[in-house]
């Protein structure tokens, strides 16, 4: 999400739209939540163009942090070898399972391959419920 925040808009219609659905949830609903991240965000955030990677620090440098505990990882572990999500999709289930561990109601992203995938949505919550966990509710900007 961070990264269509900050990014120049993109000539691809799709993508240009849901930069502009991040900049006016970032500036009309942010202030309706209470915005976390995790070190994830920030080691992705610092990828790339070094200009682009400081204005992506540069929109989280406020948020707080949520820690990546062994209950994360072990959760992550268990949507990639019991779950729907493929071993390279390991760092997308972390972030589900950072976020699920530390009890975020929202995960907000635009990664509908692994993380924001109705297909998928049923098996993480009944891993999440199976580990004793409340699932985070995840979603893009627009349904938010």
């Amino acid at each position: 999400m961070i990264s269509y925040l900050t990014a120049l808009p993109n000539r691809d219609l799709v993508v240009a739209g849901h930069q502009q659905t991040t900049r006016d949830w970032w500036e009309t609903r942010r202030p309706a939540f209470d915005l976390v991240a995790s070190q994830l965000v920030i080691q992705e955030a610092r990828q790339g163009n070094v200009t682009y990677a400081q204005n992506r620090l540069q929109a989280l440098r406020e948020i707080p942090l949520l820690s990546i505990n062994e209950a994360a990882i072990s959760l992550a572990e268990t949507f990639v070898n019991r779950g729907p999500l493929p071993q390279k999709a390991n760092i997308d289930a972390l972030h589900i399972a950072t976020a699920v561990t530390n009890g975020v109601e929202y995960l907000l992203t635009w990664n509908c391959k692994h993380i924001a995938n109705a297909n998928m949505r049923n098996q993480i919550e009944r891993l999440c419920r199976q580990q004793g966990y409340e699932p985070t509710i995840i979603c893009t900007p627009d349904q938010l």
